[in-house]
């Protein structure tokens, strides 16, 4: 029984973690969501400088206010179609955790839509679509207002090899 007990313990807790503030965005038609503490800034498009012989998904490097921040297209890296930049298209800089420390990544995002409060019982577990697809970097679910917001895990989104090649890039 108390097997159980802390396995409903566990459920709850990863449940009230996913509560907070997620800033929205879309991607494709898409809504998604990150949570605001991992966002240090948002920009609007700027010159990017293409740094060659990194993935595809690499748009290059941007100097902000002096620091040199490596850019990545969230749309390609998630394996959609390319799209023009429009007046809307913007650059998140979010933070991301990893072994040795933080780096500063900007990530492209076609508009930016609001800040969103989302509590734990709006927030569903990723579904799980077989062993075939990896989706690691969903944190979960969100039902809004009659929708669906995929929330991201943005420390998961690239893996340790790609970080590692962005920061080589920067």
């Amino acid at each position: 029984m108390s097997e159980e007990i802390k396995e409903t313990e566990n459920t709850a807790k990863a449940m009230v973690e996913k509560e907070g503030k997620y800033l929205s965005f879309s991607l494709a038609e898409e809504e998604y969501g990150i949570g605001i503490l991992k966002i240090k800034e948002i920009i609007g498009m700027m010159a990017i400088t293409t740094v060659p012989q990194t993935p595809d998904f690499v748009k290059g490097v941007i100097n902000l206010r002096g620091k040199v921040i490596p850019v990545i297209d969230l749309r390609l890296k998630f394996g959609m179609e390319p799209m023009d930049y429009t007046e809307r298209t913007c650059i998140i800089v979010v933070e991301i955790e990893k072994k040795s420390g933080t780096v500063q990544i900007g990530i492209v995002v076609d508009s930016v839509s609001e800040v969103l409060s989302i509590k734990a019982e709006a927030v569903e577990a990723p579904p799980t679509f077989g062993t075939a697809l990896d989706t690691d970097y969903i944190l979960g679910m969100a039902k809004i207002e009659g929708g669906v917001k995929i929330l991201l895990d943005i420390d998961r989104v690239l893996n340790a090899e790609e970080i590692a090649a962005i920061e080589k890039a920067a």
